[in-house]
């Protein structure tokens, strides 16, 4: 019952993480109609920025805050400069477009910083606490935790409670009828890539402590495990990748504690099989299109 309660408690803190970075993924799809499959390069560059200020300056605040800032920038500059010249009705052109993208970026940060992983500190300690004889999660995770339900309620009160949440949902499901009414359609999409790149850099950031640390390749597994989740909740429900996350977090611990750590991937892919054979597009997408 112990081992129960405790990896049910550390998969709600992985599935956090998978939560906040599939919900960058849905953020994207629902301004520009992308998958973009350069997030967890975009966002490994961001963890790199990060890893360097900390590095520099010894707070972990300030790495935090800095991968927050270049997640944006590095979203903005990959919108602008890259995503703005495909054309928007190819959406294969898109994803071959994102899929170079993943091979400049993580090129480069090979050369620049090398293939060999850097460990990065948590600012908390990682030791689970006990109630009794029973361990739960440990402050960090309290914190991965903490850090995710306030992103995801910032979020759900900018889209709902805000002029520019209003614009950019306007924006994203009738474009225009949105120029017409006089929304600045093309500033809206900008904008959802840099909250997009934001989030997925802040999912990066914290997952960093609890892995081996930043390493050219350190995003993959966070980039299937997101894109899994989202397929899950549905690639337009922010709300899905919520309870898709966490239930995904869950899940593979459960299949990592109790069977083997290699067979998680197996996990995961027998309950993505199971959610498309019964909802294709997600399980809670259809209710999504309906509230929009």
């Amino acid at each position: 019952m112990d081992q129960l309660i405790f990896l049910f408690a550390t998969g709600l803190s992985r599935g956090a993480v998978f939560a906040l970075f599939a919900l960058s993924l849905v953020l994207i799809w629902r301004a520009a109609r992308i998958i973009n499959f350069a997030q967890g390069a975009q966002a490994l560059v961001a963890a790199y920025v990060a890893f360097t200020v900390t590095t520099a300056s010894g707070s972990y605040w300030a790495g935090l805050i800095a991968a927050l800032i270049a997640g944006a920038l590095i979203g903005v500059a990959v919108e602008r400069g890259v995503m703005r010249l495909v054309p928007a009705h190819d959406h294969l052109a898109g994803i071959i477009v994102a899929i170079g993208i993943v091979m400049v970026l993580q090129s480069l940060l090979g050369i620049l910083f090398g293939p060999q992983y850097r460990p990065m500190q948590a600012p908390f300690d990682d030791s689970p606490l006990m109630i009794g004889e029973t361990p739960l999660l440990s402050p960090y995770d309290i914190f991965i935790v903490t850090i995710a339900a306030v992103t995801m309620a910032a979020l759900g009160l900018l889209f709902r409670f805000t002029s520019i949440g209003l614009q950019l949902r306007a924006a994203a499901f009738a474009p225009e009828v949105s120029r017409l009414l006089g929304v600045r359609v093309p500033s809206m999409v900008t904008i959802g890539w840099m909250l997009s790149s934001a989030v997925a850099s802040l999912a990066a950031f914290l997952l960093m402590p609890t892995e081996l640390g930043v390493n050219p390749h350190a995003t993959d597994m966070l980039l299937v495990y997101g894109f899994a989740v989202a397929v899950i909740g549905g690639l337009d429900s922010p709300l899905g990748a919520l309870v898709a996350g966490l239930t995904v977090g869950v899940v593979i611990t459960f299949v990592s504690g109790y069977i083997a750590a290699t067979l998680a991937p197996i996990g995961l892919l027998v309950l993505l099989l199971g959610v498309l054979l019964v909802r294709p597009a997600g399980i809670f997408s259809m209710r999504e299109v309906r509230s929009a």
